[in-house]
């Protein structure tokens, strides 16, 4: 039955061996059965139900090291969960061990320096919590429950993007345990070509226990959303795409067609400015030309609050499934399927999100990190969102058809924290022309795979 530790060839992992390993570990270890287990293997996305033979909560980077040599010497499989947003449930496994990092979530802020150092199991609300009393903020995503991990690993887009690039731009340095379940210090100048892969390269390479960021002098925004009716979708896109080409940097907007709490299809731009709120106040006007809105609510206000704005679009318990796709330009013709597939969504939780790649992420050198899409133009994001079980094939058919609608136009590509069960050519492709030298990096510090539940690249043999 699943829910018991298993080797990688399914023989059962003896008693003894594991109470060894728990008298041993100084963390908190669950098992199916132990009172925490079913919450501790609950992710926000519904449509996850995976049951770990052990749960490894822990507390340390000496902690880590102890589970991931311990799961190397049994031939264990083995997930790690920072903050468990990963839509494809990644943060789970069954039969294996999970390495849970979500009591290591510590935040260090040094004003002087404009630095943060962060455990890898903490939120952004975490960071957020310690930035702001200080004035400063590190450029991260863009709901407050998401795991500083996974999103710096996989690249890292929020509301500061255009201003201050992605959250692996502002990455400095990271702890990392190998597979070898050695504690890494890597940074430019020490594994230099691991401090490259981990920068948009995913979690292929190792736990990252420790980062170390970069913040900005960011305290009070003027942000919020502006709600237009459906009918003046395809009008409002086309202001998005030409507006944004020479938007002031301080200023990162989305995109999107979404349903209004009853149910009624709209289009909505949510926007973040990150300058002066006086500075900040003609573009709301403009917004408020394009079309006649239905809602407006953009003010100035706390950094913390901008990103908890979207929670509650993504509450624990909905099922979701979700697909990513760049376009070089967001055409017309673009914008007619996004308009016509979002019509035919067969859930009104359901939100389809266009993000503009300019500003401060194209003016990254392309070699500098792993991340490979500087230049990529605009991503369509389709998140499938429902709460009945039984509508789940309707739903992702209707995402794998929209996904496959935009493939005239695609740039065959897409976000890398987007991934789900796409096949192997497709992650491929969402590595890019970083893919070969991400293969040299993971053949180095992972020759045999110990790390692949991930976004994974195959190590060569």
């Amino acid at each position: 039955m699943a829910g018991i530790l298993k080797h990688a060839d399914g023989s059962i992992v003896e008693l003894r061996t594991v109470k060894r390993f728990i008298n041993t570990f100084a963390g908190e270890a669950l098992l199916p059965g132990d009172a925490q287990y079913d919450a501790a293997r609950t992710l926000w996305n519904a449509s996850v139900d995976k049951r770990p033979g052990l749960i490894a909560r822990c507390t340390s980077t000496a902690d880590v090291a102890r589970v991931v040599t311990f799961a190397r010497i049994n031939d264990l499989l083995v997930a790690v969960k920072g903050g468990g947003h990963n839509v494809a449930g990644r943060a789970l496994c069954d039969d294996g061990i999970v390495i849970d990092l979500s009591r290591m979530n510590r935040v260090s802020v040094d004003a002087p320096s404009r630095t943060v150092t962060v455990q890898g199991g903490a939120l952004l609300e975490d960071v957020d919590r310690e930035t702001h009393p200080h004035g400063l903020a590190v450029p991260a995503g863009t709901m407050s429950k998401t795991g500083i991990g996974g999103l710096t690993l996989g690249g890292g887009v929020g509301w500061l993007t255009r201003k201050y690039g992605l959250t692996c731009d502002n990455l400095l340095s990271c702890e990392i345990v190998s597979a070898q379940g050695e504690a890494l210090q890597v940074d430019e100048a020490s594994h230099s070509d691991l401090f490259w892969a981990l920068r948009g390269g995913g979690g292929n390479f190792g736990v990252a226990t420790s980062f170390r960021f970069r913040a900005h002098p960011v305290a009070t925004v003027l942000g919020g959303v502006i709600v237009y009716p459906r009918e003046h979708a395809a009008a409002v896109m086309r202001f998005y795409r030409d507006f944004m080409m020479t938007a002031p940097a301080e200023l990162t907007a989305y995109v999107g067609m979404i349903w209004t709490p009853e149910g009624v299809p709209a289009t909505g731009i949510m926007m973040c400015y990150c300058g002066t709120p006086e500075a900040g106040e003609p573009i709301v006007q403009r917004l408020r030309t394009v079309a006649p809105p239905i809602f407006e609510a953009i003010q100035p206000m706390p950094f913390p609050a901008m990103q908890k704005l979207v929670d509650h679009t993504n509450p624990d318990g909905n099922h979701n499934y979700w697909r990513s796709t760049f376009v070089t330009k967001l055409s017309d013709e673009v914008i007619d399927v996004i308009v016509a597939q979002s019509n035919q969504a067969p859930s009104t939780l359901t939100a389809v999100l266009v993000q503009v790649f300019n500003g401060a992420v194209n003016q990254v050198d392309a070699t500098r990190t792993a991340f490979p899409h500087r230049n990529a133009g605009f991503n369509i994001g389709i998140e499938a969102k429902w709460t009945e079980a039984a509508r789940g094939a309707q739903n992702m058919a209707w995402t794998r058809g929209f996904a496959d609608a935009l493939k005239p136009y695609s740039s065959y590509t897409c976000l890398v924290n987007f991934l789900g069960d796409e096949s192997a050519n497709e992650v491929r492709a969402a590595f890019g022309s970083s893919y070969e030298r991400l293969v040299d990096v993971k053949t180095k510090y992972d020759p045999t795979n110990f790390f692949s539940l991930n976004q994974n690249i195959k190590p060569r043999m």
